[in-house]
C-alpha cells in the first residue's frame, strides 16, 4: 500500500510541481494551536507536515528548534499526545504527516508499538536522525509490515555511505543542505547540484533539501535540485514571535504561502 507521502509526490510530479514541507514542532506552544497551525498551513499551500516531537536532548536541532521543544514539554507534551493529536488532525485533513523523532523516544515506546500506533493513528513516515546505518536494520525489519515510510538522511558528508543508507528506503529522501545543527542559514557553501546528482545516482525517490532554508529566495535558488524542499527552523521562530493564537497563525501562514508562491513561480 502506498504511503500518503508518496501520493503525494506522485500527485505533484504529474503536475510538474515540488513539494513543500513544512516542519513544526507538536505543542509549540500548546496542542491547540499546533493543531490550528498544520490545517492553516495545509491551506496556505504546504504538501507534508514534518511533526516534530519534543526531546529533550535534540542533537541534530539548533537553538530555535531546542527552543520550541523545550516550550513544549514545558506545556506537557508527550510521546502519546503527538499520537492524539494525528489523530485529531485526520478528522480534519488528509495531508501527509511524518513524525521527526529521536531514537531514544522510539526504543522506550517500544519500536513495534510506536510503529502500529503510527499506522493506527495516521503517520505516513518517520525520521529519525540520530539513528545510524549500522543500527537502522530492527526497525526496518519491523516497518516492512506497516505503511509507515522510514526516511532517511544524507548528508554531504555521507560520500560512500549514500548507496546503503537510501537502500530500502521509501517515502523520500532526506538531503541534508550543509554540516551541523538545523538553523537559518545566509548562504549554501555546499555545492547542492552536485550532491543531488550523486545522491539521484543511487534512488528513484524523491530528493527533498532541508537546513537552513530561510525563506522566499533560499526556496528559489534550491529549487532546481530537488522534488522538495523543508522549511522548519524558519517557521518554528514565527511560531515563537509574540501575539495572539490568531497573529501567530496568519503570521505563519502569510510566510508559508510566499515560500509555496516561490516554489511553484518561475526561477
Amino acid at each position: 500500500m502506498k504511503s500518503r507521502i508518496t501520493k503525494k509526490f506522485e500527485g505533484l510530479r504529474e503536475k510538474g510541481e515540488k513539494a513543500l514541507i513544512i516542519f513544526i514542532t507538536a505543542g509549540d506552544p500548546s496542542i491547540e494551536l499546533t493543531r490550528d497551525l498544520v490545517i492553516e498551513i495545509e491551506k496556505a499551500g504546504a504538501d507534508i507536515i514534518e511533526l516534530g516531537i519534543p526531546f529533550s536532548d535534540p542533537l541534530a536541532d539548533g537553538p530555535v528548534i531546542q527552543a520550541a521543544s523545550q516550550r513544549a514539554i514545558k506545556a506537557g507534551m508527550t510521546t502519546e499526545k503527538a499520537f492524539n493529536l494525528v489523530k485529531a488532525l485526520r478528522e480534519k485533513t488528509e495531508i501527509p504527516i511524518a513524525f521527526l523523532t529521536y531514537f531514544n523516544t522510539v526504543y522506550n515506546y517500544g519500536q513495534l508499538e510506536f510503529l502500529k500506533k503510527c499506522c493506527d493513528f495516521g503517520v505516513d513516515g518517520m525520521i529519525v536522525p540520530d539513528l545510524p546505518l549500522e543500527e537502522r536494520k530492527e526497525l526496518e525489519d519491523i516497518a516492512k509490515g506497516y505503511p509507515v515510510d522510514i526516511i532517511p538522511l544524507v548528508a554531504p558528508t555521507s560520500a560512500q555511505r549514500i548507496k546503503k543508507i537510501v537502500s530500502g528506503a521509501s517515502g523520500f529522501v532526506y538531503c541534508v543542505s550543509s554540516t551541523g545543527v538545523t538553523g537559518i542559514r545566509e548562504s549554501f557553501k555546499t555545492d547542492l547540484e552536485a550532491f543531488m546528482e550523486e545522491v539521484g545516482k543511487h534512488t528513484s525517490l524523491p530528493r527533498a533539501i532541508g537546513f537552513g532554508i530561510s525563506g522566499p529566495d533560499a526556496v528559489r535558488q534550491l529549487k532546481p535540485f530537488a522534488e522538495g524542499l523543508i522549511v522548519g527552523s524558519a517557521v518554528v521562530k514565527k511560531i515563537a514571535e509574540d501575539g495572539s493564537p490568531e497573529k501567530v497563525i496568519k503570521r505563519v501562514s502569510d510566510f508559508v504561502c510566499s515560500l509555496k508562491q516561490a516554489l511553484a513561480g518561475c526561477p
